[in-house]
């Protein structure tokens, strides 16, 4: 790697086409998601500045219109001409697909994306960009619009409106700007959420030690700015993620490196029963987990046995413990830096390098070994050790309730006559299970239901919040154990995607205190135990209508408070309203029309964007920090919005 960063070291593989035609094969999405992946893209390029070492600050700021810039000091995208091309740098970066500076090892150690792809994308698909290198104490800018096309009426993006040129002194060193306003033609919100922004940036300030992340708005009255900046980098993460939780020790950090794979690990356990370990690499969060996370677990069990040994804690006769007693009550954040990750999965978010888990397997259980060897951390090993301990007695304990349970796992088990409706067809990946609040809904959904399809589980009782309870107090709770021997999956380390009746699973209750509450004990309990039913798409909330809006032939649903008012106004004079207080308010018709039938109804589907976001946000709301979850509820609760998207994240579930 070498600090010259020049024109010449711009590889192009093909030109910029067909961006505007199709986004979703860029961006993913036209909605916000979409948008925000624009801003994304520029920041990935600035923070592989900062974490291969030339720079330590990125500015995000937004600004009136809907616009938003970028600035960083690294070494300043390349300004002189392209050997082959014979244009400045900086223009190829942002009008040629696929040119960047990291298709070959000489510029980066390290990346989280292939700089340039989402550059000249990002210009694609705005109606303007600008760019501003500093270098050697000038300004070079450069200038890019969209352009009505006449004889097509189309918009052409992208184009260049002022080439390169010299736009002055400066007192900066090095550094580039990136301002750009995204096309509203292209996607459906034009607004920047100072929300998502905040989260993002703040989880990049722990993955990258002493890099300020800085947001301005000045899009309000007076600017505002917020900075994240941790010197303790990942240790200062797991402190995070535990401020609702009981901690049980300092957290432990470890780090090592081999092959130019650069790992951090930090390490800290608390009091309650769920695991949560968080990887990412390259500064991209690998929530679906990989072979970087294999290696860990292996390590730990490793350690921890041999530990326990050790000590005394495990005699000869006695059995190894499970990996999965040594993670109850674990949070870790393990980061990876590397080059040529191979991502897979749905969502290309789970690290597929087979090389990785050995690598961090020896790693870890060297440095593990190595901390737990020292007497100042005997307190710390006994925690380890106690707890571990306990979990597998609770483990042995569970797996009698759980053979009770995989018992009754079929769903033509007569534990569940009486509760489980089920369908006809025999194809699960046709077939819909409605989780129902309630005798008096599920009586009304099993009549407006279409069997042939569509089965109904009504709950007679408010399941147990797993978040509070072991795995056998929550495997003793009737409603639970109805759950999971309809869905036939199993859970946890038992949990098989393939034995899944239905793929797609509806929680239905009233839009009220009570329902929300059921609908976030059931989310917690399937992040919980069986988080690849959301991570695979299969989970969605049914959203039933607040209000109905009718005279004489005419009627319109409303689905919240704001959508009330467009419906008075569609009706006209002379109409009545009614408010449903529940679902077994409606009829078998209203509720097959407004909240079962496929063609009309209404379903958000649970996603996890952020899966160390979502840990926190389910400690929050579920755990026993009262204030932080009081706090979180009356800002955010509002179960009854309907999004345009018709999808619900974790982090928003309020």
């Amino acid at each position: 790697m070498t600090n010259s960063y020049q024109a010449k070291n711009i590889q192009v593989l093909e030109g910029l086409d067909a961006v505007r035609m199709r986004p979703g094969m860029y961006i993913g999405t036209t909605g916000s998601k979409g948008m925000h992946h624009l801003l994304w893209e520029i920041v990935d390029n600035s923070i592989d500045e900062c974490a291969n070492g030339f720079g330590d600050k990125i500015i995000i700021t937004l600004l009136k219109g809907g616009a938003i810039s970028v600035e960083d000091n690294g070494r300043g995208i390349p300004v002189d001409l392209h050997p082959t091309l014979k244009v400045p740098g900086v223009q190829v970066v942002f009008t040629k697909l696929h040119a960047g500076g990291k298709f070959s090892d000489e510029n980066y150690n390290y990346s989280g994306g292939l700089h340039g792809v989402g550059a000249s994308v990002v210009n694609a698909l705005s109606k303007y960009l600008n760019v501003e290198v500093y270098k050697n104490g000038n300004i070079h800018r450069i200038e890019f619009n969209s352009v009505k096309i006449p004889q097509s009426r189309k918009v052409q993006s992208g184009i260049l409106k002022t080439p390169l040129f010299n736009a002055g002194k400066t007192d900066k060193k090095q550094g580039t700007f990136v301002e750009f306003l995204p096309d509203d033609s292209i996607f459906e919100s034009n607004e920047f959420s100072t929300e998502v922004i905040s989260k993002r940036l703040k989880e990049f300030a722990f993955l990258n030690k002493g890099v300020s992340f800085v947001l301005i708005d000045k899009r309000g009255a007076e600017p505002t700015e917020k900075v994240y900046k941790y010197d303790g980098g990942l240790k200062d993460f797991v402190v995070y993620l535990n401020e609702s939780k009981k901690t049980q020790h300092a957290p432990i950090y470890l780090e090592g490196a081999r092959d130019n794979i650069s790992i951090q690990l930090a390490i800290q356990y608390n009091d309650s029963y769920t695991e949560g370990i968080f990887s990412y690499v390259n500064n991209v969060n690998t929530s679906e987990g990989g072979t970087h996370e294999t290696g860990l677990k292996s390590a730990l069990t490793k350690c921890f046995n041999e530990y326990l040994r050790d000590k005394n804690f495990l005699k000869d006769k006695d059995q190894n413990l499970m990996g999965e007693d040594f993670r109850e009550g674990i949070t870790a954040v393990l980061s990876l830096k590397m080059k040529n990750a191979q991502f897979e999965g749905q969502t290309k978010t789970k690290l597929g390098n087979p090389e990785i888990r050995g690598i961090v397997e020896d790693i870890v259980l060297e440095q593990m070994s190595l901390f737990l060897s020292e007497k100042k951390n005997d307190i710390v090993g006994q925690v380890i050790a106690e707890k571990s301990i306990a979990a597998a007695k609770v483990r042995e304990a569970a797996r009698k309730a759980k053979e009770i349970t995989r018992a009754k796992n079929s769903i033509e088990n007569a534990s569940l006559v009486g509760k489980l409706s089920s369908c006809s067809g025999r194809k699960p990946e046709l077939n819909e299970l409605f989780i129902v609040e309630g005798d008096s809904a599920g009586g009304s959904a099993k009549q407006a239901r279409e069997r042939s399809f569509q089965a109904i589980l009504p709950l007679r009782g408010k399941p147990l919040n797993a978040e509070k309870k072991r795995i056998d107090q929550v495997l003793s709770n009737e409603e639970i154990r109805t759950i999971i021997s309809a869905l036939g999956t199993g859970i946890g380390q038992d949990f098989e995607l393939e034995d899944l009746n239905y793929h797609k699973v509806v929680i239905l209750s009233d839009a009220d205190q009570d329902g929300a509450h059921i609908r976030a004990i059931l989310l917690t309990f399937f992040f919980r135990y069986m988080k690849e039913l959301i991570s695979n798409g299969h989970l969605f909330i049914g959203l039933p209508p607040l209000y109905k809006v009718y005279k004489k032939d005419e009627l319109v649903y409303a689905y919240s408070d704001n959508e009330l008012k467009s419906a008075i106004d569609k009706i006209g004079r002379g109409y009545s309203i009614q408010r449903y207080k529940g679902l077994g308010e409606m009829n078998p018709e209203q509720l097959w029309d407004t909240t079962i039938n496929p063609k009309t109804r209404t379903l958000m589907q649970v996603t996890i964007e952020d899966a160390a976001d979502a840990e926190k946000l389910i400690t929050t709301l579920m755990g026993d920090a009262i204030e932080a979850r009081k706090a979180y509820i009356n800002e955010y609760a509002n179960f009854n919005k309907k999004d345009e998207f018709k999808n619900l994240t974790l982090k928003n579930i309020g």
